[in-house]
């Protein structure tokens, strides 16, 4: 079985070479999966994606006339994929489901102390022999009211850490959870969430109606101190409009690991050339904006999580991928 592996960072080059059977044979390219690069899939059996590739309708094209018999990605979401393209060409679509809940709800957790407590801009300041305290006040988490957007395995992960800290959970979620009512936290209307909400953290997919739910109108509901927390998709959060909100101080602070247009920026060394996403490198100057790129999934445990049902999805694709299992890929 031969695979062609997009995207590929030293560390999918390692993982996935320990966990694929020893017949398959991986194509890494360092390229990213758009219409221009899909023929480098040409003489093999399936395509290894990640999330800000491109397989769009003229991709599926490209790949049906290939013979490609699958495509697998290395992700729990799959916005970046024409779901209803690669059903029109007989190629099913696989994923890794879940891989690093506790991780990407930790690294939530991280953005909201650090842009708290501004332990960044503390590390700068004493390593220049600077220890004035000036600047650097934060609030105690304990007691404050955390709203949760979406409540699936990372978001009650979330849940359950702010809890741990003593915050007042909110959540909202079409699916309400039973354990985690049990476990205090309150499921609330955005109405009505929003404006309670110090802190707002989003763990939801991007799905269209998703797109942009945070957006002039929503920061408007929400407390002038509150801080935006966005570890999930970076289409959730209308970026412009945050960014305005921040200027005016409408929004206190904003923590974000994704971004919108970050196909064009993450996962690559930018500084030799610098940035040129005029928007992000205003956040990026703002003294209460914490941006990361896309790395709250970047642990051990999920990376070789990723590589060994990566294995199994492409075990799968060559032996035949079972209807059922094929739709667990699309949202209920």
């Amino acid at each position: 079985m031969k695979v062609a592996v997009f995207s590929t960072r030293k560390y999918d080059r390692a993982a996935l070479s320990a966990a694929v059977e020893s017949d398959v044979e991986l194509r890494f390219q360092e390229a990213r999966l758009v219409p221009e690069t899909a023929r480098l899939a040409e003489g093999c059996d399936a395509a290894c994606v990640f999330v800000n590739d491109q397989a769009d309708a003229r991709v599926m094209g490209v790949f049906a006339e290939l013979g490609v018999r699958g495509v697998v990605t290395r992700s729990a979401g799959f916005n970046h994929i024409d779901l209803a393209s690669a059903e029109r060409h007989g190629i099913p679509v696989l994923r890794v489901p879940a891989y690093s809940p506790h991780g990407v709800a930790e690294h939530a957790l991280a953005l909201m102390l650090t842009l708290n407590r501004r332990t960044h801009r503390a590390y700068n300041r004493v390593r220049e022999g600077n220890f004035a305290l000036d600047g650097l006040m934060g609030f105690e988490m304990h007691g404050k009211t955390a709203g949760v957007i979406g409540t699936g395995l990372i978001g009650a992960s979330m849940c359950r850490i702010l809890l741990g800290l003593g915050c007042e959970v909110l959540a909202f979620d079409v699916n309400q959870r039973a354990d985690l009512q049990d476990a205090g936290v309150k499921y609330r209307a955005m109405d009505d969430l929003l404006p309670a909400c110090d802190i707002l953290t989003l763990h939801c997919p991007l799905l269209d109606s998703t797109r942009n739910l945070i957006d002039g109108q929503t920061l408007e509901k929400l407390r002038d101190h509150a801080m935006l927390i966005n570890t999930s998709r970076g289409g959730l959060v209308d970026t412009g409009a945050v960014y305005a909100a921040l200027r005016s101080g409408r929004l206190g602070s904003l923590g974000i690991d994704v971004y919108e247009e970050e196909d064009k920026l993450f996962f690559e060394d930018r500084s030799e050339h610098g940035v040129t996403d005029e928007l992000i490198a205003r956040l990026v100057a703002l003294p209460n904006v914490l941006i990361t790129g896309h790395q709250a999934f970047f642990t051990r445990e999920a990376v070789d999580k990723i590589a060994a049902t990566t294995a199994a999805n492409l075990e799968l694709v060559r032996s035949g991928v079972p209807e059922e299992h094929e739709r667990r890929v699309r949202p209920r």
